[in-house]
């Protein structure tokens, strides 16, 4: 006769072993799929000329681009916190960016762009983020299946970041391209790569330098006073606080 502890024992360990099946598929199937899923649905919703949306995790085949015009007025009407729409084309990347504001910064981190909860939140503006800036500055989540900013780590890879070195972010304006100049490693205390404002050419070029200086990979695009740079930021977790920081130009050959 089987004693009540074995079963119990049994009972637990197959008990644990469901839950945990559960967690991987939520984890790898469901999750990325839902994020995948409200922006694709999304994006089909408010755009006014074909184009293909990306999906998925990871790095995709490179020359799947896509950059349909979204119809802005119609979007930010029913989403006003939407400021762009940022694609990186050979990735999953084809996401809304949402900006709240100074006091509440970090709203979108665990939200989706109705603002309801979701682990991977949303792309988003630094919230001092202005078009006319010289920087713009992007944050995302280091998903661990792939979604949001989970693939930048990727660009740490010189063949990676070939490959995937164009950035589209579609504004009210229009369509803005960026190339990718370097990838760091880093953080606020070592550099300040979340500066938006400059005193003048000077300081802004000695902010860029020191970009390039830190970098661990760079692409020999250069950066001048007139250059536009987007920023994009996702956790790493090499250190406390430490950041993947990738840094585009604006239009750069």
């Amino acid at each position: 006769m089987r004693s009540p502890l074995k079963s119990f024992c049994k009972g637990f360990l197959i008990g644990t072993a469901c839950i945990c099946a559960l967690a991987l598929v939520w984890l790898c199937w469901v999750r990325p799929g839902i994020t995948a899923h409200e922006a694709e649905s999304l994006k089909a919703a408010y755009t006014t000329s074909p184009g293909a949306s990306g999906s998925g995790a990871g790095l995709l085949p490179a020359g799947k681009e896509s950059a349909p015009a979204l119809n802005f007025a119609a979007l930010q009407a029913q989403y006003p916190d939407i400021r762009a729409w940022l694609t990186i084309p050979g990735t999953v990347v084809d996401y809304p960016v949402l900006q709240s504001n100074a006091s509440n910064p970090e709203y979108y981190l665990r939200r989706n762009h109705k603002g309801e909860y979701r682990t991977a939140g949303s792309l988003f503006f630094q919230s001092d983020c202005v078009r006319e800036n010289r920087v713009l500055v992007i944050y995302g989540h280091n998903m661990t299946d792939g979604t949001m900013f989970g693939c930048l780590p990727q660009f740490m890879c010189e063949e990676n970041m070939a490959a995937c070195s164009s950035i589209q972010l579609q504004m009210p304006d229009g369509v803005h391209h960026y190339r990718v100049a370097a990838m760091l490693e880093t953080d606020v205390s070592r550099v300040p790569f979340n500066r938006t404002v400059f005193a003048d050419d000077a300081d802004f070029l000695k902010h860029t330098q020191s970009l390039l200086d830190s970098a661990a990979v760079k692409t020999g695009i250069p950066i001048t006073a007139d250059s536009r740079l987007l920023v994009l930021v996702t956790c790493s977790y090499s250190w406390p606080d430490a950041r993947y920081v990738i840094v585009a130009v604006e239009n750069a050959a």
